[in-house]
């Protein structure tokens, strides 16, 4: 199968809301008032979680289907803490992102408790998420400067 290739496209409409286009969504990013923002998104972490919670979901569905797991209800919830002090400059020492992140899965089957613990282990092998926060995963920096000639 040939790669994928998924874009968001976007501007900074001002110190703290980006504004991206995905296919035919606007997706705003904001932070709250207590970062300085209008609080009128989420912000650029509670995007990365919801991303990560959709994809379990959507890996978790398949992966049942596959192993003729019937799924009732299925909910996730995803939280973790992140020390802010390298984000707005005041420390070196805190990494800039979530110290851990903590998966909540519950699970309403009447599938056997290794048959549920076989599809977990399996959504965590294949989730493209999961994948690029338990991985190092290459990043490219492209910089253009627009030049003003005035």
């Amino acid at each position: 199968m040939s790669t994928l290739n998924f874009s968001i496209n976007g501007k900074s409409i001002n110190s703290t809301l980006y504004q991206g286009q995905s296919r035919q969504f606007t997706l705003n990013v904001d932070e709250p008032e207590t970062l300085g923002g209008k609080d009128i998104s989420a912000n650029p972490v509670e995007y990365l979680l919801a991303g990560y919670a959709g994809c379990l979901n959507v890996v978790f569905n398949l992966v049942a289907k596959e192993k003729n797991i019937t799924i009732k209800e299925l909910k996730i919830n995803i939280d973790g803490d992140i020390n802010p002090g390298k984000f707005l400059g005041f420390s070196e020492a805190e990494r800039a992102g979530f110290i851990s992140l903590n998966v909540h899965i519950e699970v309403d089957t009447d599938s056997s408790d290794i048959e549920v613990d076989n599809l977990i282990e399996t959504v965590k092998k294949r989730c493209p998420i999961n994948d690029n926060l338990t991985n190092t995963t290459p990043v490219n920096y492209f910089l253009t400067r627009k030049l003003d000639l005035n």
